[in-house]
């Protein structure tokens, strides 16, 4: 595929991703105040929603990036996960009690079947070179467009219902899915081969160790929702959430794309560090302190966490993968930590509801570091094919 061919793709993935995460920011900042005030669920019923919403992505991910490598097909992923996620959205409109949040939640997170065969092409467009620069784009656009969203949000909040505000976010997945459709080329692969499961044995050492750590650190890392629902237990007004999480998504959204290219500079290891760095500072300035300074501050922190994690957490495992693979693994990534995530949240919202908001951030501290360590040992080899040793 030419330079530009591969550049047009970029672009339309870029933009695709910027529509779609317009919609779904839309209502992310009002979640957990719809799910626990207007619906009246207690904590441990929003840790159990969003726990299963992040399972499912976990396990959608995995499954389509098996068959996309099997099928040799990626883009009808892509654009069938924006249409669940547009059609979640108007499910949660017309649902009156939390428990017919459930299915919809299921089928929104469903929606991430386009993450790893989306990631892979990507994987494949790049080089090893620009290959965080690329994830940096998808990145940067992404939270680019959950700043968008969140803005539009906080100006019409007072003027629209929240359920309107569900139906309105549905548009950009449609136009996102038109983008997918008819900007993006496939390039047909002419050398068929045939294609043999993919199991966790197999990998390299260094890879599994990988995988363990982030399993690891996202025991601790629990939904959003427990940041914005901690940020208002200190006395701050509803209409201030939604500003909070502007500011995490702003913060993402601009570093995104340096830390992508910082990791092609000094590679991806030390921006991983970096990441459990500022989630580490996220808990401990929650934890300390309870003005509003601090509470913007930790929010600042989980941006640069988010901006540098999700950007530079990918193209560290792509790299780790055999490209006839890279689907399956960047799938089963997703998988084994989005099935730690259902844990994590459920665990978050017991310990806060029976015992003290302030111990699920201290159990999160005490996990990041262990991980933080593990990630030490692991050696930074991009180049390497990681089946077998």
């Amino acid at each position: 595929m030419s330079k530009e061919k591969t550049n047009k793709n970029i672009k339309a993935f870029a933009w695709a991703a910027f529509l779609n995460d317009f919609g779904a920011e839309m209502i992310y900042p009002i979640w957990p105040i719809f799910v626990t005030t207007v619906l009246g669920a207690p904590m441990s019923a929003l840790g159990l929603i969003d726990g299963l919403g992040d399972a499912m992505v976990s396990i959608s991910q995995a499954v389509s990036g098996y068959i996309s490598d099997r099928i040799r097909k990626r883009k009808v992923f892509i654009w069938l996960g924006y249409f669940f996620g547009g059609l979640s959205r108007i499910g949660y409109a017309f649902s009156t009690v939390w428990q017919m949040l459930i299915p919809f939640r299921i089928l929104d997170r469903a929606g991430k079947i386009r993450g790893a065969p989306r990631d892979a092409m990507v994987a494949d467009l790049s080089t090893h070179e620009n290959r965080g620069r690329s994830f940096g784009i998808l990145r940067m656009m992404d939270n680019l467009g959950g700043v968008t969203g969140i803005c539009f949000t906080i100006l019409l909040v007072n003027y629209l219902g929240l359920k309107t505000l569900f139906l309105i976010a549905a548009v950009p997945s449609a136009i996102a899915i038109f983008i997918i459709l008819f900007f993006v080329k496939e390039k047909p692969d002419g050398n068929i081969k045939i294609f043999k499961g993919l199991r966790l044995s197999d990998l390299n050492k260094n890879l599994r160790l990988f995988f363990f750590l982030s399993t690891i650190f996202s025991l601790g890392t629990f939904s959003y929702s427990f940041l914005l629902i901690f940020a208002k237990g200190l006395g701050f007004r509803v209409a201030m959430i939604p500003v909070f999480y502007l500011v995490f998504s702003a913060v993402a959204s601009i570093s995104s794309l340096p830390f992508g290219i910082l990791s092609d500079r000094i590679g991806r290891k030390s921006v991983l560090q970096l990441a459990f760095l500022f989630w580490g500072l996220v808990c401990v300035t929650l934890i300390l302190l309870n003005s509003l300074a601090s509470v913007f501050a930790a929010f600042v922190f989980y941006g640069l966490h988010k901006g540098s994690l999700d950007t530079v957490q990918k193209a560290f495992v792509a790299e780790l993968s055999p490209k006839d693979y890279r689907a399956s693994v960047l799938g089963g990534f997703q998988m084994v930590i989005g099935l730690a995530a259902l844990p994590a949240s459920l665990l978050a919202g017991f310990l806060w509801d029976f015992w003290s908001p302030s111990t699920p951030f201290f159990l999160s501290l005490g996990l990041t570091a262990f991980a933080a360590i593990l990630l030490s040992f692991v050696k930074e080899t991009g180049h390497m094919n990681c089946i077998g040793e």
